[in-house]
């Protein structure tokens, strides 16, 4: 099972990299590049700590570990959309933008790793 996370989290942190690389290019608000930066960080953390959980679910109920999964992602976006706008005063649109596209392109990642 961790040989299969740690696959995961490295495919995971490329994919969320190459599409941080891609939405500095893309956004290009003030303040732009380190809320994609800190987007990412949160990104990585939520998504392995939830393939985690998730490969560890499965052979139980695969739909309860992936709806666990989807509502662990959500409320992080719900979170982070409070945090970073009114704590730490990031510019909302890239903030979101990339905090959400990396969520979606690494759970698109998921089912290539949890068949093995």
């Amino acid at each position: 099972m961790t040989h299969a996370i740690s696959r995961y989290a490295v495919v995971t942190i490329a994919l969320i990299a190459v599409a941080a690389w891609v939405l500095t290019l893309a956004l290009t608000d003030a303040g732009a590049p380190s809320a994609i930066g800190i987007s990412a960080m949160v990104a990585v953390v939520v998504q392995i700590a939830a393939f985690a959980a998730t490969k560890s679910m499965a052979p139980k109920n695969i739909m309860a570990a992936w709806g666990m999964g989807a509502l662990a992602r959500m409320l992080t976006l719900f979170v982070y959309a409070l945090l970073a706008v009114k704590v730490l005063g990031l510019p909302p649109v890239p903030a979101l933008i990339s905090l959400a596209v990396f969520l979606f392109l690494s759970t698109l990642l998921e089912p290539l790793f949890l068949r093995r």
